[in-house]
């Protein structure tokens, strides 16, 4: 009885200690890259796109399959309640008088098989062209999709990396105040320094506190915003295990991509609206082809299960149709001409959307340099302002700062470590918006 009840305790043990571990995950290491690469296999948007894509796929096939040999068969049952009938005697003189002859077949079961082929058709041959551009237009839109949803992940992880960074060194400045405000505390209580010290720093203490709070509060929406970003079940806990991009690395990345030459053919944007002066070019095409005849070609063969005495139907038919438009009081003219200034308006659109996203090239290169400079100087700023704040801490001890000293450079340092790691992150967004005008950012994924 006891070696029973401790296999059931032992048992109990285990799956205890199984559902701890399971418990005690650790969480799932992510870069830049693994989020960019998991985005793009499970974002929502980019799954709707793909699947746009493989319906254009299917639309080719469907416009091409309508240009080969179709088969159709039909059957039909058939009764004549009265069936129609002549005298025998109307086709033998010497036939018995009562006798008659049914011209057709009281109950029958037709079959009919016919084989069709296009011949000739412009608007098929139209079609065709243009399901290939549809499939282009699918392929540039899931590209530009992609790059939407890389340039989201990449600034939602900037932004979590700098709420990390700076949360490091908020806790780095709250150990420092805490280990300040003992000794003055104790000070204090020497007699040497006077309440106002001390409650000048606690308030010190409070307002990193509360920065603090608040970054843990970003943090935790940043990281479901991310997962939601990059199709990630909800109750995965993710942890970023690239550092923030700074320094030397920063500079040299930044000064890289200012360098590179734009590549307007590259510009998801530019080949749009390429593809939409390709379909007014096909448009204008499908309304010329209106004027041109349709030619097809069939054979039907008929079967019946009874055939009548009488049946003149043959059995084989092959034809040809014709279809050819003759007047149509200017109707197809007047399509013709509007489709025309159609495609005149997209080749205007295209030019100016051509100039435009120029410009806009020209324009993200500036921010880039002016975003760059901005670092540059907000990093200096930090290391003069720390320097500042340390040299007041020391004075402060030795009783040749006041309170007020330590607070305005503790107050200016925090400003400037916010404003250095807030242009860290405009840098980095000015970089993100020009790496996807030139398409780079794509190539994370290949």
């Amino acid at each position: 009885m006891f070696r029973k009840h401790k296999q059931v305790l032992l048992a109990v043990v285990m799956l205890l200690g199984v559902t701890l571990m399971a418990g005690a995950q650790e969480p799932t290491k992510l870069s830049l890259e693994d989020a960019v690469k998991f985005g793009l296999e499970n974002n929502t948007n980019i799954l709707n796109s793909q699947l746009d894509l493989k319906i254009a796929q299917k639309k080719i096939r469907e416009t091409t399959a309508t240009g080969l040999p179709h088969i159709d068969a039909k059957a039909a049952y058939t009764l004549y309640p009265k069936v129609p009938s002549l005298p025998a005697t109307f086709f033998d003189p010497n036939a018995d008088p009562n006798a008659v002859v049914e011209l057709l077949v009281k109950q029958n079961v037709v079959t009919d098989i016919t084989v069709s082929q296009l011949i000739f058709n412009g608007a098929y041959f139209v079609g065709l062209q243009a399901t290939k551009v549809y499939y282009d237009l699918s392929k540039h839109n899931n590209e530009k999709t992609k790059l939407d949803v890389i340039e989201i992940i990449v600034n939602t992880y900037h932004m979590l990396q700098l709420a990390e960074e700076s949360r490091v060194i908020l806790v780095q400045n709250l150990e420092n105040i805490n280990k300040t405000l003992y000794e003055i505390t104790e000070m204090n209580k020497q007699g040497f320094l006077e309440q106002t010290d001390v409650d000048q720093l606690k308030v010190t203490a409070n307002t990193i506190r509360n920065a603090m709070n608040q970054i843990d509060s970003n943090l935790d929406l940043g990281y479901r915003l991310l997962k939601i970003q990059i199709g990630m079940e909800e109750t995965v806990k993710i942890e970023l295990s690239d550092k923030m991009e700074s320094g030397e690395v920063l500079t040299k990345s930044s000064q890289q991509l200012i360098n590179e030459q734009f590549n307007l053919d590259r510009n998801v944007d530019f080949k749009l609206i390429q593809t939409s002066e390709k379909v007014a070019q096909l448009e204008l095409k499908l309304a010329k082809s209106s004027f041109l005849p349709t030619i097809n070609g069939f054979f039907n063969h008929n079967e019946k299960l009874k055939a009548p005495l009488f049946d003149f139907a043959p059995k084989d038919i092959i034809g040809i149709n014709l279809s050819l438009p003759i007047f149509s009081s200017g109707q197809r003219s007047a399509i013709v001409s509007q489709k025309r200034m159609a495609l005149e308006k997209a080749q205007n659109t295209r030019k100016f959307v051509s100039y435009n996203i120029l410009m806009q090239a020209s324009q993200y290169q500036n921010e880039v340099k002016l975003k760059l400079e901005k670092y540059q100087n907000q990093k200096e700023s930090k290391e003069l302002s720390d320097n500042i704040y340390q040299r007041t801490l020391e004075k402060y001890k030795q009783g040749m700062a006041t309170s007020m000293d330590l607070m305005n450079s503790q107050n200016q340092y925090l400003n400037n470590l916010t404003n250095y790691y807030q242009s860290i992150y405009d840098l980095q967004g000015a970089k993100t918006k020009l790496e996807k005008l030139y398409n780079i950012n794509q190539n994370i994924a290949n």
